[in-house]
């Protein structure tokens, strides 16, 4: 069997904003999001792309597609508020307590938590019937659509129905590097004053050659104009982001781009982690690869940042040599 794991908020909301041409939500098999919820919580509001999890004429939850879920990538299942794996242990340990003769307070006092947590593991309880059917572990969303929604709110809808043609001009957002913090992404992006809104960014760095309309304060805005070339230098501007990046975030929200948010701005993003986070060339690199599926930074950056893992650590770490890098 796949397994089955949580999935933090920051997770699911990257794996939502994905995208190469287009937005990877209009993949066939790229992402399959289950809501455990009610009907009326359902309809009142749900996570963008989320279809409900059909029940059977007894209540019992019906498994979507079996043929399916063989193919997807992404199989999440989410309900109001799950926050843990261990519901089951709980229902084993209710059992043992009736079966030692508990008092009738006591009873009352556990059905009623038994009936709390059996509404709030529906999730596990579904994912777990699932994961004999998917090739990766089923993720739960941990804080389920309750902490989802109060953090990315902008990602809620009522919306059931998505054509092909919505998906693929879904508007993604920039990958969350740290939660509520610290963004990724592109020109086109940090140009968007409804995704500067919705993120509460108070300071953007500009690693393109061109620059960005304001959005943000005087002050709060640092512009580093760097060809995606192998002769580029970043490697003399990392102190001076990673300072500035520091000192914003103590403030506000702060988003770092590129044209595409491919090269550049994840290589300025690794410099940030290694510097300020105590991260390896290797570790950062796989957290920003894991936050954003197709980060590359050329070669000469690469180098650049081998450079700066020594010169932090006083020694190299991470071998930097291809195909790896």
């Amino acid at each position: 069997m796949a397994g089955v794991l949580l999935c933090e908020p920051t997770e699911l909301y990257n794996i939502l904003n994905q995208h190469r041409r287009f937005s990877r939500l209009s993949e066939p098999h790229y992402l399959s999001l289950l809501d455990a919820r009610t009907l009326r919580e359902y309809n009142e509001s749900h996570i963008i792309t989320a279809c409900r999890i059909e029940q059977s004429p007894t209540g019992e939850y019906l498994v979507p597609d079996s043929e399916e879920l063989a193919y997807v990538r992404y199989c999440v299942v989410y309900d109001s508020e799950t926050s843990s794996l261990d519901f089951f242990d709980y229902e084993e340990e209710e059992k043992e307590k009736g079966s030692n003769g508990s008092s009738e307070t006591e009873h009352s006092e556990s059905s009623s938590s038994y009936s709390q947590n059996a509404e709030e593991g529906t999730a596990a309880r579904h994912a777990r019937s699932l994961q004999q059917f998917t090739r990766h572990p089923v993720l739960v969303l941990r804080g389920g659509y309750k902490r989802f929604s109060a953090c990315y709110h902008f990602l809620r809808t009522q919306k059931i129905l998505w054509m092909p043609q919505e998906l693929d001009n879904f508007k993604p957002y920039p990958v969350e590097i740290l939660p509520g913090k610290l963004y990724m992404g592109n020109f086109r992006q940090a140009c968007d004053q409804q995704i500067q809104k919705d993120l509460k960014i108070k300071a953007q760095v500009n690693i393109s050659e061109q620059p960005a309309t304001l959005l943000t304060e005087e002050g709060k805005y640092l512009h580093i104009s760097v060809p995606d070339s192998l002769e580029a230098d970043l490697f003399s501007s990392f102190s001076t982001i990673c300072h500035f990046i520091d000192t914003q975030l103590d403030l506000g929200a702060v988003l770092v781009f590129s044209s595409l948010g491919i090269s550049r701005s994840s290589t300025v993003i690794m410099a940030y982690l290694m510097h300020s986070f105590q991260f390896s060339l290797k570790k950062a690199w796989d957290y920003v690869l894991k936050c954003k599926t197709n980060v590359r930074p050329h070669r000469g950056f690469v180098k650049q940042l081998s450079d700066w893992e020594t010169q932090i650590y006083g020694t190299t770490i991470t071998d930097v040599s291809e195909p790896n890098y």
